[in-house]
């Protein structure tokens, strides 16, 4: 048996205190609708009682040295290595991602708490000048207990990426997984810190429902809050916040542009252009959202972007099928209305378009408009949606007409002319030659204007920004002498 059993360590989180639960809620397999396990549904007492352990634990954890926080999260990196097979079982069974995609977040899982492990160890201030005959400096210190609420999409990364920092910096954390992926977003990384070592009270699980997420959000002692998820939920958490000046940080939604510009590889274009769209689904929040292609190469591109939908089935990703379900039919339904709104408005409906239960064929959309559904929501499903320009202020208009600016990929034959480009184009991240979807966990992560509050995740820098507070402080060797 592996160190992580759902039904060992439901038992366990239960009897320590990590996970609360009035009420039992079922993870259920949107391939197959199969009842995959059971967990405690988190209530608004349960969460009085995890800030009071966490507030209790974070004093002696912060207080601890520096190598042996790093030591645990190390720890539980290698667990997460060593079991990283068990995490992508769960993420196919529960989320509904293909093998590769799993695979590919378990790894990334990893690296995170790896790269969290060394951050514990990287230097947490400076000296500074001073006019005054004494030792001036600033130091960056824990904020305490962490509020965490994280999605269904990418679960264990999009939990990860600030479970480890947060965790390693000094602080308790408070997570509210998605309650439809609360083991692979949650309870894993439940059972894989406990196994390393860290001590009670510091990690706390709460599936829930959104009451918890205000809750959270709405605590006296959680004084920093990350979130990921849709825009309209920021928005709200981040007024919320804005009144009881907290810092929140926000990892929102995208419509990524992919730009294809004239004298591309068309084929090699067009597979980069159809990872971008269909990678699970379509369910990423950098997902290419909009393919943007010159009007010379524009009808070869959409024959080649559909002939490679065409060739993908969707269906239960243990069979090997590169396309999975999507999360539930919520989300199929506004997929199939975004797509059949559009072909009404005047787009051309070139692969893909129907359904069978959650599974949603790939789809291409062309000669889609600016005024279209599809290119200005972002859709969160397999849908390419292709528009064509022919100068580059025409260009620059279409990209720029989303108020999302998450990623953005420029493929062309030459790579500075991309780059240059790219100035004119605002988004978090650029990628030149490539598609929108890529993430490290070294790697600096956000968006602009629609799509959050800038990068807020990735890298010993903005790690520490995210979850410390920063402290000036000066030291002389005796009482400063004043006037009266």
């Amino acid at each position: 048996m592996t160190f992580f059993d759902i039904a060992t360590w439901t038992g366990k989180l239960y009897a320590s205190g990590w996970r609360a639960g009035s009420s039992v809620g079922e993870v259920i397999s949107p391939s197959t609708g199969e009842r995959l396990a059971e967990y405690g549904v988190a209530s608004a007492a349960d969460l009085d009682a995890a800030v009071d352990g966490a507030v209790e634990a974070q004093r002696a954890w912060a207080a601890r040295p520096a190598g042996e926080r790093s030591a645990i999260l190390r720890r539980a990196g290698e667990l997460i290595s060593e079991n990283a097979d068990e995490l992508a079982r769960w993420l196919m069974d529960e989320a509904g991602s293909s093998g590769g995609k799993a695979a590919f977040e378990a790894g990334l899982v990893a690296d995170e708490f790896h790269l969290a492990a060394a951050t514990a160890m990287m230097p947490y201030g400076q000296l500074l000048q001073t006019s005054r005959p004494r030792l001036s400096m600033s130091r960056r210190r824990p904020v305490g207990v962490v509020g965490i609420i994280s999605p269904f999409n990418f679960p264990a990364i999009l939990s990860a990426r600030s479970i480890a920092p947060a965790l390693a910096l000094g602080n308790a954390v408070i997570l509210k997984p998605d309650p439809r992926t609360a083991v692979s977003g949650g309870l894993f990384f439940a059972a894989a810190l406990r196994s390393a070592g860290l001590p009670e009270g510091l990690f706390n699980v709460l599936p829930g429902a959104v009451e918890v997420g205000s809750a959270l959000v709405d605590h006296p002692r959680i004084p920093v809050i990350s979130f990921t998820g849709s825009t309209e939920a920021g928005r709200a958490i981040g007024a919320r916040g804005g009144e009881l000046l907290k810092r929140v940080h926000l990892e929102l939604g995208g419509n990524n542009a992919l730009v294809v510009l004239d004298g591309v590889d068309v084929e090699a274009a067009a597979s980069a252009g159809a990872w971008g769209s269909f990678l699970h689904q379509g369910q990423i929040c950098m997902t290419t959202g909009r393919h943007i292609v010159h009007a010379a190469i524009y009808d070869e591109y959409v024959e080649a972007l559909a002939r490679r939908a065409r060739a993908l089935p969707a269906g239960d990703p243990s069979s090997g099928t590169p396309l999975g379900p999507l999360i539930d039919e919520r989300q199929r339904d506004k997929v199939h209305e975004i797509v059949t709104d559009s072909v009404r408005s005047g787009a051309r409906l070139v692969a893909g378009g129907d359904y069978d239960r959650l599974f949603y064929a790939a789809t291409v959309l062309a000669d889609v408009q600016p005024e279209h559904a599809a290119f200005q929501r972002e859709i969160f499903g397999p849908v390419a949606p292709v528009s064509t320009f022919s100068t580059v202020d025409e260009l620059v208009e279409l990209v720029n007409a989303s108020e999302y600016g998450l990623s953005l990929g420029v493929l062309a034959p030459d790579a500075l002319r991309a780059f240059e480009l790219a100035d004119r184009l605002p988004s978090g991240i650029v990628h030149i030659n490539d598609q929108t979807v890529d993430d490290e966990s070294q790697a600096p992560f956000g968006g602009v204007g629609f799509s959050g509050t800038g990068a807020r995740f990735g890298g010993h820098e903005a790690n520490i920004e995210a979850f410390t507070e920063t402290q000036w402080v000066t030291m002389q060797s005796d009482i400063a002498r004043y006037p009266f």
